[in-house]
């Protein structure tokens, strides 16, 4: 399904046809291909999508074809009792997503994967998916992810906790809402994409000043994609809040994109520069 900006067709069918390589049977939600817009179709048409695969029994999986904006539009129109009720499901997806990981947090308590999507050039390329994420999303979705390591330290240390976070924008847009972060004892995952340093200090500035971070364990860095040098800003801001932070693993915008585990138990470790992770997957999930 499409929970934000409008999908390309010829994308999404490759996409599709990939997923369907690895076994797995792929339904397209009824409004996958409406455009509004910016937005993949009417909030309700999108809302809609998302409540009836999650509330389908023979659906195991509900993958976002694609990021851009919308999502945190369609959070109110869901119905969380009924997707309660319908029990736990996989949901894969990144960047604008991020919205729906923090609900899937808030309002269910489940693990979702933050990973690469369908209709997205890392899956959806002529020239065929990128092989590690593909890989590490197939490990994803039947049992066998692993950790993912980065290539520099900004803080030392070791820790140990719920991973959350996700597209830094997302958090910073989400901060006043239910859906807003709370990084006490937890990992806190960050990457984004087309953001210049000082709006990255901007926003993990926003981000310190409302206490979002307060208590976080430590940081695990992903890919900052077309934001120049932000390690500096990075490491101003949080580098000095005590706790450990690793940096540049391959997660968010860049080549390859590995899937992250949002919910589920991690550990960071400066000395291997490695964010790992333990789940547990409930009976009928992937």
């Amino acid at each position: 399904m499409a929970p934000s900006g409008p999908v390309d067709p010829v994308r999404l069918a490759r996409g599709t046809a990939v997923l369907a390589g690895l076994g797995l049977k792929v339904v397209t939600g009824a409004h996958v291909l409406d455009r509004d817009r910016y937005l993949a179709g009417s909030d309700a048409a999108r809302a809609a999508d998302l409540q009836r695969a999650w509330c389908d029994p023979a659906v195991a999986a509900v993958l976002c074809a694609r990021g851009g904006y919308g999502a945190t539009r369609i959070l109110d129109l869901l119905d969380w009792a009924a997707m309660r009720a319908a029990g736990p499901k996989t949901l894969v997806g990144s960047s604008d997503v991020t919205a729906l990981h923090r609900a899937l947090e808030v309002r269910l308590g489940l693990v979702s994967w933050f990973g690469p999507m369908p209709a997205a050039p890392l899956l959806a390329d002529p020239g065929g998916p990128e092989p590690r994420s593909l890989e590490r999303l197939a490990a994803a979705l039947f049992g066998g992810a692993e950790s993912v390591t980065g290539d520099r330290v900004i803080a030392p240390g070791s820790a140990a906790g719920p991973i959350t976070g996700g597209n830094l924008s997302l958090l910073a847009a989400l901060c006043g809402t239910p859906y807003r972060l709370r990084a006490e004892g937890r990992i806190v995952l960050l990457e984004d994409v087309g953001e210049a340093p000082y709006r990255i200090d901007r926003m993990l500035t926003q981000l310190l000043g409302t206490g979002a971070l307060d208590g976080a364990a430590g940081f695990a860095l992903g890919s900052w994609t077309g934001c120049g040098d932000p390690h500096p800003v990075l490491r101003e801001r949080l580098g000095g809040l005590g706790v450990p932070v690793v940096a540049g693993l391959p997660v968010g915008h860049g080549t390859p994109q590995l899937s992250v585990p949002m919910g589920a138990l991690g550990g960071i470790d400066a000395e291997s520069c490695s964010l790992t992770w333990s789940i547990r997957y409930p009976d009928g999930a992937l």
